[in-house]
């Protein structure tokens, strides 16, 4: 479980991302956590992963609080967490292969591992006829696509996926959204930020709003209301 002990973040230019923030996430939920530029969306994110620290409060996961952790135990927490963001940040001198491979080889995992392992998330992702395409030869979804079997390969608990489809046309996102729905029905926690109103009225799940670093709501089956 995730869970945020009333969080405050106060940048050193005294600007306020988050308020008081208090919320749980449970293991193998879809939450989409949705609000205006500037809401505090990004910084919740952050705090998940530790790359930025509470002025106030304290992030759980589990019973650790993450921000205990020391670096070997932050890079070991990390593993068990799948980004994915909008600009894709895919190796372009790797193929799709490689770049979720290379992923694979940082964390030490064996060749046998891995060759039996990318594709089985090229066919989950529906890219398996792409594995030795590059980057430059592929469509904006299917890079996205490449990105989710990255996060995906190394089985994390929890997969973010920051504003996935924001660079994608309306075919391609609902290929994307329709992926991270399967990933959370096998079992992995899904947590979405998206400015995207039909996403969200179409997804049927818990959704948090965010408005001036405060939630402002959190409804278990929710539509986009900021």
């Amino acid at each position: 479980m995730i869970f945020f002990d009333r969080v405050t973040k106060v940048y050193p230019d005294s600007s306020v991302a988050l308020q008081n923030v208090t919320f749980s996430i449970e293991p193998k939920e879809f939450v989409s956590i949705v609000g205006q530029s500037g809401a505090g969306k990004t910084t919740i994110l952050k705090m998940l992963l530790a790359e930025e620290h509470p002025t106030e409060g304290q992030v759980f996961y589990e019973s650790t609080d993450v921000h205990q952790l020391n670096k070997r135990e932050i890079n070991d927490f990390r593993r068990r967490i799948g980004m994915v963001f909008q600009d894709f940040r895919l190796l372009p001198d790797k193929t799709v292969y490689e770049n979720i491979a290379f992923t694979m080889e940082a964390s030490g995992r064996p060749d046998e591992e891995i060759a039996a392992d990318v594709p089985h998330v090229l066919e989950l992702v529906d890219l398996h006829d792409k594995a030795w395409n590059f980057p430059n030869e592929l469509s904006g979804g299917e890079k996205q696509r490449v990105a989710i079997a990255r996060a995906l390969v190394n089985q994390p608990d929890i997969i973010v996926a920051d504003e996935p489809t924001g660079n994608l046309d309306p075919v391609n996102t609902y290929d994307v959204v329709q992926i991270l729905k399967k990933i959370n029905d096998l079992g992995t926690t899904v947590i979405l930020t998206t400015h995207n109103k039909g996403i969200i009225d179409s997804l049927g799940h818990r959704v948090i709003a965010m408005e001036k670093g405060k939630i402002i709501r959190d409804d278990k089956e929710g539509k986009y209301f900021i």
